[in-house]
């Protein structure tokens, strides 16, 4: 590697971009706890659970998501990210075979954001600009 110290700041980078997606995709368990709803139906093949169902799914995320922006614990919430993001990116297998039809396109750049994830995790120990002392 050519330089050494800019590992840290593009972590650091990966990281904060990783949790504002994931963050959006929380909050919309708050904000259209409907539309959580057909998603988990579609894509996870789960029954439309309530509102509360998906306020308590989306606090347990957004606890989650700020230890993992701040760099808490980071083999486990590194770990759950890349999970969760891996689960979702797995599970919309059906748009990957059918890329050019509606908006199925856009879900190819869950990829490199699940390269991010992969990439967080392994480097975890290296990720330490702004972060936690585990």
């Amino acid at each position: 590697m050519k330089n050494k110290s800019s590992l840290p700041a593009a972590l650091l980078g990966l990281r904060a971009s990783v949790f504002m997606v994931m963050l959006m995709w929380t909050l919309d368990k708050f904000i259209r706890a409907g539309h959580a709803a057909k998603v988990y139906s579609n894509f996870y093949s789960l029954p439309e659970w309530g509102k509360s169902v998906f306020l308590f799914i989306g606090a347990l995320e957004l606890a989650l998501l700020l230890g993992f922006v701040i760099g808490y614990k980071k083999r486990i919430t590194y770990g759950l990210v890349l999970l969760l993001h891996a689960i979702s990116t797995l599970s919309s297998y059906k748009q990957y075979l059918s890329p050019f039809e509606g908006p199925n396109l856009l879900f190819f750049a869950a990829w490199p954001m699940l390269a991010a994830c992969w990439a967080l995790y392994i480097l975890r120990d290296a990720d330490a600009m702004w972060s936690c002392k585990d």
